[in-house]
């Protein structure tokens, strides 16, 4: 049933790869040269794992009702998944990315693969099928509210670990200088997991919502980034500020948890191996209203507010010795957001760079929201992720 209904699909990509290839771009950029550029951190390579897709992305005025039969504004189709597309990011901004995951050989996964390529991802690793169908997603743009709905249909056969020889997973690790999980694929994923803390090397882990195998995989995490709605989800703790204390304390390899809030931008708290038993004892929650009160609400570019180093607490959650900061979002006017697909993944892959380049998190936070609120200004996850040179970012590296 599933391969009857991609049949037309593969007419449908090469069509709308010419359009793309001879029809000129959303909009143009001016380029940095990169004599002017700081240099590029020293230890390049980040391995991923996790979702790659074909992302079908149709705008509309607004969203139909049910029963609908409505126009769409425009059309377009683009590799997408979240380890896809934040490690397309990273590639651009100018790391060796390599990515572990698994494609069918139909024209979706031959397009993934090339596109991928093309920005410089290492798809030496995946798996590939020869029976079976890549992942897909529709994706419905609503130009009235600015929001976006996803119709996902998995890929299969599904990838499993026995897949992965351990010559390729030590291949793969080989020269890393950080790991990245979007959390699918926990299986496969563990097992990585598992040899690079062997080897010492730091995980990121996308934590966007609660799935099968995401607790193990957050026990190996050095950072992990998160949606919204996931500390409270998973720790059950009543307040956001104190669902990411409840975090650090429940996984004592974490050096920070970061939260993405959209628009009103993030909140971190890093923990700290310095702090002094003589320390002043803070309620979380006291102290992010302060740092919220400290906001520059005429600024449109992102900031950073941070506190000094302190002893946390929450009621009935406990203590811990950290920082805590606010990031704020870009402003972006009305009549430039397009589409906030893939927002997530972009501002993860900035923070990926972030590390690997020893940005302060005071740099790091408004880095990654801009990184992210470029890619906000043109359809789909991956059309307006930034070239290293875009000049939007020279204040920026």
């Amino acid at each position: 049933m599933v391969s009857s209904l991609l049949s037309p699909f593969p007419n449908v990509i090469s069509q709308l790869k010419l359009v793309s290839r001879s029809s000129p771009p959303f909009f143009t950029r001016a380029q940095m040269s990169t004599e002017s550029l700081p240099p590029l951190p020293e230890h390049r390579i980040v391995l991923g794992c996790g979702s790659v897709g074909v992302d079908f992305l149709a705008s509309v005025s607004s969203y139909p009702k049910p029963d609908d039969k409505i126009r769409s504004t425009s059309l377009k189709v683009q590799g997408g998944g979240n380890a896809g597309n934040a490690l397309t990011c990273v590639a651009r901004l100018g790391l060796n990315p390599r990515l572990i995951s698994k494609v069918a050989n139909d024209a979706q996964g031959k397009s993934i693969l090339e596109e991928l390529e093309s920005d410089g991802v290492d798809t030496s690793f995946f798996i590939v099928s020869e029976e079976g169908n890549s992942p897909f997603t529709y994706i419905i743009v609503d130009n009235e509210t600015k929001t976006r709905t996803c119709i996902h249909t998995p890929g299969y056969p599904p990838l499993i670990p026995d897949e992965l020889s351990q010559s390729q997973l030590l291949s793969a690790l080989d020269g890393a200088n950080m790991v990245y999980f979007d959390g699918r694929l926990y299986e496969t994923a563990l097992i990585i997991a598992k040899e690079a803390a062997c080897k010492n090397i730091p995980i990121l882990v996308d934590a966007e919502r609660e799935r099968e195998g995401l607790d193990d995989l957050l026990n190996f995490a050095s950072y992990a980034i998160c949606s919204a709605r996931f500390p409270q989800a998973w720790t059950k703790a009543p307040s956001l500020p104190s669902a990411l204390l409840s975090m650090l304390l429940r996984l004592p390899n974490l050096k920070f948890v970061i939260v993405t809030l959209g628009e009103d931008g993030c909140i971190m708290l890093e923990r700290s191996v310095n702090g002094g038993s003589d320390a002043e004892e803070i309620d979380i929650h006291g102290l992010l209203e302060s740092l919220n009160q400290r906001k520059d609400e005429s600024k449109t570019i992102p900031t950073c507010i941070s506190s000094v180093v302190t002893k946390l607490s929450a009621n009935g959650i406990g203590t811990v010795f950290g920082r805590l900061f606010i990031g704020t979002a870009e402003k972006i006017p009305p009549s430039e957001l397009v589409d906030t697909t893939g927002a997530g993944d972009a501002f993860i892959g900035a923070v990926v760079y972030a590390l690997c380049a020893g940005m302060p998190p005071e740099k790091m936070l408004p880095f990654a929201a801009q990184v992210a609120a470029s890619g906000c200004r043109a359809l789909g996850a991956r059309t307006g992720l930034p070239h290293r040179t875009d000049p939007r970012l020279a204040t920026s590296l």
